[in-house]
């Protein structure tokens, strides 16, 4: 027998829980990256399939159109083109600081050229997305059924390395935007090892060991303030300077 249960509600509330419900799940599974491994869902559904795939830094190129459909038949049905765009994306050296997929052919210009087909490109992990996954099989992150319950794909990946900062990340979700410029390795790591031994350090005193941004393109930062602000309040605009040659 079925049971029919009527519960009565204003209009106004159940508006504003479905908003709120709506936007968590753009902003969970689409839009803004996760802070743990700096990364949206897509991106680490590519990683984690090239992964799977065994495309490590010492083995041959697959094609690109095999990856995409890996993880779209797999992990993430959304599209082939959205998924290769990302993918592109990350195999681009004036996008990403410290590119995670390592891309052979034609993969775009930063005069805005389009990379080619998926049928023509190749791809494999880039060296440093290694230390994503390297962990990925010593209970370090908790893992989730994929979309249709055949598979588990991990919540998030066990970076060994600051991506957020590292690589930056940008998005773009309802009531919501975030856009945090990359930075260079090195001064990362040194200055999480000094924060690491001192807890309390002032902006001051970080900021001897980053500096500020480092792009992928290079250009000049002019001005301090800028910087300075962005570290303090989350907020903050500087103006970049190329050289032309």
């Amino acid at each position: 027998m079925l049971m029919e249960k009527i519960e009565r509600t204003f209009i106004e509330e159940e508006m504003e829980q479905s908003y709120i419900n709506y936007a968590m799940s753009v902003i969970r599974g689409r839009a803004i990256p996760d802070v743990r491994d700096g990364l949206k869902p897509v991106q680490r559904r590519i990683l984690y399939g090239i992964h799977e795939l065994g495309l490590t830094p010492g083995k041959p190129h697959k094609k690109a159109a095999r990856i995409v459909g890996e993880v779209m038949g797999k992990f993430h049905p959304h599209g082939n083109e959205a998924i290769y765009e990302a993918m592109v994306n990350m195999a681009q050296s004036f996008s990403y600081r410290y590119p995670l997929v390592d891309g052979q052919g034609n993969f775009g210009s930063i005069d805005g050229d389009s990379p080619a087909a998926m049928r023509y490109t190749e791809a494999r992990l880039a060296p440093v997305a290694t230390e994503f996954l390297r962990e990925l099989g010593e209970k370090t992150v908790d893992w989730m059924p994929n979309f249709d319950d055949s598979l588990e794909e991990p919540i998030v990946l066990p970076a060994r390395v600051p991506n957020l900062l590292m690589n930056g990340a940008w998005g773009i979700s309802v009531g919501m935007t975030t856009q945090i410029p990359s930075h260079n390795l090195g001064e990362l790591i040194n200055g999480t090892i000094y924060l690491m031994d001192n807890p309390h350090a002032s902006l001051k005193e970080i900021m001897a060991h980053i500096p500020g941004p480092d792009f992928a393109t290079g250009g000049l930062i002019m001005g301090r303030e800028g910087i300075e602000e962005m570290y303090r309040t989350g907020h903050g605009k500087f103006t970049v300077r190329g050289k032309a040659t």
